[in-house]
């Protein structure tokens, strides 16, 4: 990987983010994103409450809420010092019960999406040739199995989510991103210069993310995984029947890949505060969130396969679901492996610690 050049030409303009204090470039930024919440909250909790899979169908609404509790966290996270301790960790867990608690049903409903999609392309008899799976005894079987367990998943995520949304601990974190509307419990380090309060917490959350990719084999993601040679026959070697032992291993390999992600996260939300965002933490995020989903996927299918009394073909077939959703993990490193060096020549490593 190369190193960020400390001669960058400056990318982002003015160096500061605006010309108040750290304070009152927090207090504006976390008034804003709690509006947005407060705002797509009660459109968003009565979609959910109406019916199993209306939270997904109300995108708008969910969408800004999940965008707000996500912006709200990771400032503070990154800015902690500038904050009241005991109130930013509280908070914190209570957008992060939040965010899981709204994220659960449909992230259900895109795994579906997914793996019956994938089942579907490597059941094709079009196109360029068949697909693997055309033709197999197992492939409805497995389909059938799949949409079942999703199904009931997301039901039951959706009736936990009726039952929180029901509660006290919604309510009173309504009330508290009110307060963080309209003002905001700050340490007195916050009354200084934003660009010196702000730019070295940026700088650290920078830092994280550039340690934690230096810890990836991207040395082993330099060429192409081949990520569509199971869709058809022509292009697969023999199978060998899926592996299902070895998860707990590909579970550890991807663990420091999703916890990249966050980092990108909160390195973007970081320079948003900063008035200095950067359109590459964008690519990155959209890459390692479909890291994510597919590594997912993977888990279910394979989940699916260890079900008792399925027959061998339907074994077979969701470890050949499994198996693709595996490509697609390789083939998300192998992007971001190329996206990543790109985003060292912008300067933001000289920016944020200047």
């Amino acid at each position: 990987m190369t190193e960020a050049p400390t001669t960058a030409p400056e990318p982002y303009g003015s160096a500061d983010p605006a010309a108040g204090t750290a304070g009152e470039v927090l207090a504006g930024y976390l008034a804003a994103q709690a509006g947005a919440f407060l705002r797509a909250l009660p459109q968003a909790v009565g979609e959910a409450g109406s019916r199993p899979g209306a939270l997904p169908a109300s995108a708008a609404a969910a969408a800004d809420l999940l965008r707000a509790v996500r912006r709200v966290g990771g400032a503070l996270h990154t800015f902690e010092p500038a904050f009241e301790p005991a109130w930013a960790a509280e908070a914190r867990t209570e957008l992060r019960w939040l965010l899981d608690l709204l994220g659960q049903e449909p992230a259900y409903q895109r795994r579906a999406d997914r793996l019956l999609a994938a089942l579907d392309s490597l059941s094709d008899t079009a196109g360029d040739g068949p697909g693997i799976l055309a033709g197999h005894t197992g492939a409805p079987k497995a389909r059938a199995l799949l949409e079942r367990q999703l199904t009931l998943a997301r039901t039951r995520a959706h009736s936990g989510l009726l039952q929180e949304l029901r509660s006290a601990r919604l309510h009173a974190l309504a009330d508290r991103m009110t307060l963080l509307a309209g003002e905001v419990p700050l340490e007195p380090r916050a009354a200084r210069q934003s660009a010196e309060v702000l730019r070295p917490q940026a700088a650290t959350a920078l830092a994280a993310l550039a340690e934690g990719t230096e810890r990836l084999p991207l040395a082993r993601l330099a060429a192409p995984y081949g990520g569509d040679g199971l869709h058809r026959l022509a292009t697969v070697p023999p199978a060998r029947g899926p592996v299902l032992d070895a998860e707990a291993a590909l579970t550890a390999a991807d663990a420091p890949w999703h916890r990249l992600r966050v980092l990108v996260k909160r390195a973007r939300y970081a320079l948003e505060v900063c008035g200095a965002p950067l359109d590459g933490l964008d690519g990155l995020d959209r890459v390692l969130h479909r890291h994510q989903e597919a590594a997912d996927a993977a888990l279910t299918a394979a989940a699916a396969a260890r079900t008792p009394r399925i027959t061998p073909a339907t074994a077979y077939v969701l470890g050949v679901v499994h198996a693709d959703q595996r490509l697609e993990v390789e083939a998300a490193r192998y992007a971001f492996g190329h996206q990543w060096p790109n985003l060292q020549h912008h300067g933001w490593h000289a920016w944020a610690t200047a």
